[in-house]
């Protein structure tokens, strides 16, 4: 559950918030040995039982929910300084079901069946218990602290993206330690229901069906070489053509409409071959970049006046957009081998890993908008697509349906 936060942060305590959280992190530590031998006994008699018993249970849930606050604190999504018996009410929380009946071959294979869950949080890195300090997370932190010794205050994005990757660490490590049997789901719009993307000049438009034929899927890498092949040449003349608008728009405060048309039509096409090669995307696309011709589609405005100071300076001013889009190519990366499998099996994708790599393919899209000029809006990191239906709850849920 993600509540109603100001986003402002004290310098102090973002300047000293690893120190401030050494108390926490110890008894984290020592919770955590608690825990495992929980677990082992959870393990045992959900085998016997088929059900956990409460006590055990919320022991397991408490401890969780208390390393999602330290992990909230730490990587600067939250301010305030958390509880330590891990209470219900902090403004980064979790909505955990009480025990329910588990099917005895998922717990008996739990290890197994939570790896490529696993994998995914571990890009992510939004939990302490898996690893946290690395990843997106960890990306995404550094920026927010930075952002904050300046303004005083994170950046909303950065805070929504490091909400979702605590959250879905939390499912993970709730389906690890036997909370649940329902699998994690990555799917944005379940796991930060409340969060909206801004308006933006660059927006992805997402029409896709999720099936998937499982012949293109196993020789996708293949099909792409000629899109590969024609990417490359593509970008060595775009390189020469935003130089052009760069003189031009220093010169003239604006990019020349021609330029900024072919250099739309760039950044459209190679989101469409970034998501058939990633299976965000189920179709082979066209050469061309045109737009509406994709199901994972990019939508650019038209040139506006820039300011000649930041046209100047935006070879540097993206430089934290493209460390954080580094990062979630990594993700990107984790979403087309675990949708490549997943794919071959069922003939479709997991919607939530769609929706998340369709996520990350946005901050990337509009990253490579601004660095090449046709966009004057900085990149916004929340992992999130633009809907139109209000959401139904604010809850960060760890049992759902849809697996990954």
């Amino acid at each position: 559950m993600l509540r109603e936060d100001d986003l402002r942060r004290r310098r102090w305590t973002v300047l000293g918030r690893l120190l401030l959280a050494i108390p926490h992190l110890v008894w984290l530590a020592a919770w955590g040995l608690a825990v495992s031998v929980a677990a082992v006994a959870l393990w045992l008699v959900l085998l016997v039982e088929g059900r956990a018993p409460a006590i055990l249970h919320e022991f397991v849930a408490a401890y969780l929910r208390y390393s999602t606050h330290v992990g909230a604190y730490v990587l600067l999504a939250a301010e305030r300084y958390p509880g330590f018996r891990g209470a219900p009410g902090y403004v980064v929380d979790l909505e955990i079901d009480p025990p329910r009946r588990q099917r005895r071959w998922s717990v008996l294979a739990r290890l197994v069946l939570a790896l490529p869950a696993l994998a995914l949080s571990s890009a992510l890195g939004g939990g302490l218990t898996l690893g946290g300090g690395r990843g997106v997370a960890a990306v995404a932190a550094f920026l927010a602290f930075f952002a904050a010794l300046v303004l005083g205050r994170v950046p909303r994005d950065l805070r929504d993206l490091i909400a979702y990757a605590l959250g879905y660490a939390a499912q993970t490590i709730g389906y690890l330690l036997l909370l649940t049997d329902r699998y994690p789901s990555s799917d944005p719009a379940l796991l930060l229901p409340t969060a909206e993307l801004p308006t933006h000049p660059v927006r992805v438009v997402v029409t896709d069906e999720l099936e998937r034929s499982r012949l293109t899927v196993f020789f996708r890498i293949l099909l792409a070489i000629p899109h590969a092949v024609w990417l490359a040449l593509w970008t060595t003349v775009v390189l020469v053509s935003t130089a052009a608008a760069w003189v031009t728009a220093l010169a003239a405060g604006r990019v020349p409409s021609l330029l900024h048309r072919f250099g739309v039509a760039y950044v459209r096409y190679s989101t469409h071959v970034s998501a058939f090669v990633t299976l965000v995307g189920r179709r082979f696309p066209g050469f061309v970049g045109r737009a509406g011709s994709y199901e994972i589609d990019v939508t650019i405005d038209p040139p506006t006046r820039v300011r000649r100071l930041g046209i100047l300076a935006r070879p540097l001013l993206a430089l934290p957009a493209l460390l954080l889009a580094g990062a979630l190519s990594g993700v990107l990366l984790v979403v087309a081998l675990l949708g490549w499998w997943y794919a071959l099996v069922a003939g479709r994708e997991p919607k939530g890993l769609r929706n998340l790599g369709a996520a990350c393919l946005r901050y990337g899209t509009q990253t490579s908008a601004y660095l090449l000029l046709l966009a004057d809006r900085y990149p916004d990191a929340a992992p999130v697509l633009p809907r139109t239906n209000a959401p139904e709850s604010q809850a960060l849920p760890l049992p759902r349906r849809d697996a990954f």
